[in-house]
């Protein structure tokens, strides 16, 4: 009787660590081919949704702990949910990366136009604010305490197109386009205080 109880416990065991065995494969596929998927587009989730990165990389973790453990069968069981949230975050990625790709190009093409305008606005600038540094009397519609502020602002106004440049010039568009509105908004001002039609 005890020889039968100690078959069965044995013939038990046996049959779990088969059972185990059975699973170990599949679970290591598992964890690769999840590994494998975010490592296909790691450095875009990065740049477009690194919070929800670090929730998958944390996921990704604990399941890698359980196969270490040998929990095979917690392995298998949890990586369908991570590579469903994985595939959820590959689409969100993509989506933002499409918005930020199109959001590039219209501003890249809005830059072409002010890129052209801002220098002759500058130039025009610069030859009125020389001229009229040189007069002995200003215009009357421009007084002294105005021109200087003028020049001032003027002053302003260049090296912030200057920044507007090497933003552009370092891939930050968008940045350089909003800095470029502002310049070209301060040219207009100054172009109107020195009795001066502002850009088109």
């Amino acid at each position: 009787m005890r020889f039968a109880k100690v078959f069965v416990a044995l013939a038990a065991t046996t049959m779990m660590l088969i059972g185990c065995a059975s699973q170990k494969e599949p679970a290591e596929k598992a964890v690769a081919q999840i590994e494998s998927s975010v490592a296909e587009f790691r450095a875009d989730a990065e740049k477009y949704a690194s919070d929800e990165l670090k929730n998958v990389d944390a996921s990704i973790t604990k399941l890698k702990n359980s196969l270490a453990d040998k929990d095979y069968s917690m392995v298998v069981k949890a990586a369908p949910a991570l590579a469903s949230t994985i595939s959820s975050l590959k689409q969100t990625v993509a989506t933002k990366k499409a918005d930020a790709e199109a959001l590039m190009a219209a501003a890249t093409a809005e830059w072409g136009e002010v890129s052209a305008q801002v220098p002759q606005m500058v130039e025009a600038i610069q030859s009125r604010v020389d001229t009229l540094g040189k007069s002995r009397r200003l215009p009357a519609n421009l007084d002294k305490a105005t021109f200087e502020t003028v020049k001032t602002d003027f002053e302003s106004l260049k090296t912030e197109w200057t920044e507007a440049t090497a933003q552009f010039a370092s891939g930050e568009a968008d940045a350089a386009v909003r800095k470029a509105r502002e310049v070209k908004n301060k040219g207009d001002l100054i172009l109107s205080k020195l009795g001066m039609t502002p850009a088109a």
